[in-house]
């Protein structure tokens, strides 16, 4: 719709133009006012073409590699964003009869001390851009970066904006993300499994005899658990009843496996409540 309103306005631009020349010549700021408009809204529908070819062309050829397709997109449309800011500032300097080559050229040595003095946002930029176009993470994964971990829920052109276990929203430099190691669990946890399930309080309130219980079931496992990898913690407690989420590593990518498993420890939770009180229905 945006596209289309672009070409009918840009037509519109173009045939009054030509269509009453000598009114414009009468009124040069109407006339420049045009011309502006008409830069800007001629870039707006090229760069839009040319982002909807380049992603249609590399979705087309990065079948294979969703992740990476996922984050070239979100490089693209940054690209087209910082492209429309430009030719829309061009726009403006037509508009108001500024000559955009002698303007740069006057405020050369500007530019140059605006460069200076914003030289860690434009390096945060171009590491944002780096990420972006790189498969090490996209948006949906859970990594750690230094202290801080979380589910990426953004990738902006300033920072990485991650989803922590508390809901918080925290937010990271591009710079930071780019100089420090990350580790991305999402890929490198592929044999990460997760449990959760809910008890009713009066069961819940035994959690550490529920937890030595766990424990001693995934003992039995050792083949397929490794050891030390297990975590078991509250998620979250309501008037009824308490969330509990239990994660473990697993030694092999096999999903016949974690089914076993998780029938196993969800049958040790069925059983643990079975002493005191129905469970039925809360487990997910």
């Amino acid at each position: 719709m945006a596209f289309a309103s672009k070409l009918i306005l840009i037509f519109l631009i173009v045939w009054s133009l030509s269509r009453y020349s000598e009114f414009y010549a009468q009124y040069p700021v109407l006339a420049n006012m045009a011309y502006g408009l008409n830069t800007f809204l001629t870039a707006s529908v090229l760069i839009s073409l040319g982002r909807f070819l380049l992603i249609s062309w590399y979705s087309r050829r990065s079948r294979e590699n969703n992740r990476l397709r996922a984050n070239v997109v979100l490089g693209i449309n940054q690209i087209a964003g910082i492209l429309n800011i430009v030719f829309a500032i061009l726009g403006m300097m037509l508009a108001t009869n500024i000559n955009p080559t002698e303007f740069l050229t006057s405020i050369t040595l500007v530019a140059m001390a605006i460069a200076i003095l914003f030289r860690d946002y434009i390096t945060n930029m171009i590491s944002g851009l780096l990420i972006m176009f790189s498969d090490k993470f996209t948006v949906g994964d859970y990594i750690k970066i230094n202290e801080d971990q979380g589910r990426i829920v953004d990738i902006t052109l300033s920072n990485i904006i991650l989803k922590n276990e508390d809901d918080d929203r925290v937010m990271i430099p591009n710079n930071t993300a780019f100089n420090v190691n990350i580790i991305n669990q999402t890929i490198e946890n592929t044999r990460k499994m997760v449990i959760d399930f809910n008890l009713p309080l009066q069961s819940a309130h035994k959690r550490a005899q529920l937890e030595h219980r766990l424990f001693e079931a995934i003992e039995e496992m050792a083949e397929e658990v490794v050891k030390d990898s297990v975590t078991f913690r509250i998620v979250s407690i309501t008037h009824l009843e308490v969330r509990f989420k239990l994660t473990l590593l697993l030694h092999a990518k096999i999903k016949s496996k974690k089914s076993g498993i998780k029938d196993r420890i969800l049958t040790e939770v069925l059983a643990f409540d079975a002493e005191f009180g129905d469970l039925s229905d809360r487990l997910n």
